[in-house]
């Protein structure tokens, strides 16, 4: 039985916003969510009848828009600590992150990057990565 796709997508939404929940801010669960959901995209999209490159398409274009999703929820988590990178008065040592970084400014820096932009990257790519693995085991 095929779930309607408006279904899939609520599902997704909540189950997305859970994860970074579960993770306070930081997207490690949502990155692990990329692994059961490259498997569910690539085995709804294989029983098509379409040619190979457009379910390549569908399945790439499905792992973007989920990656661009958790890139806007993590805008939204990490929206008020963007300003202090503007403001010279921000007191970045007792701020609460780790020191990736020597610098406590570098390593506040680093942290945003890695909240924002990075940790979204990473879901694409664990979803990237759970396809390439089901579509190898589907073809044994």
């Amino acid at each position: 039985m095929r779930l309607n796709i408006k279904i899939v997508v609520i599902l997704y939404i909540i189950i997305d916003i859970i994860c970074v929940g579960a993770g306070m801010g930081v997207p490690i669960f949502c990155i692990l969510l990329g692994f059961p959901l490259g498997w569910y995209v690539t085995k709804r999209v294989s029983v098509s009848t379409e040619q190979l490159y457009q379910k390549y398409y569908k399945i790439f274009k499905f792992s973007l828009l989920t990656a661009i999703f958790t890139f806007i929820l993590m805008v939204l988590v990490w929206r008020r600590t963007i300003p202090m990178l503007f403001d010279p008065s921000s007191d970045f040592q007792n701020f609460g992150h780790p020191y990736i970084l020597y610098d406590p400014k570098m390593s506040f820096i680093g942290w945003t990057i890695l909240m924002i932009i990075i940790s979204p990257f990473l879901q694409l790519l664990t979803t990237i990565f759970a396809v390439f693995i089901t579509l190898i085991r589907n073809e044994k």
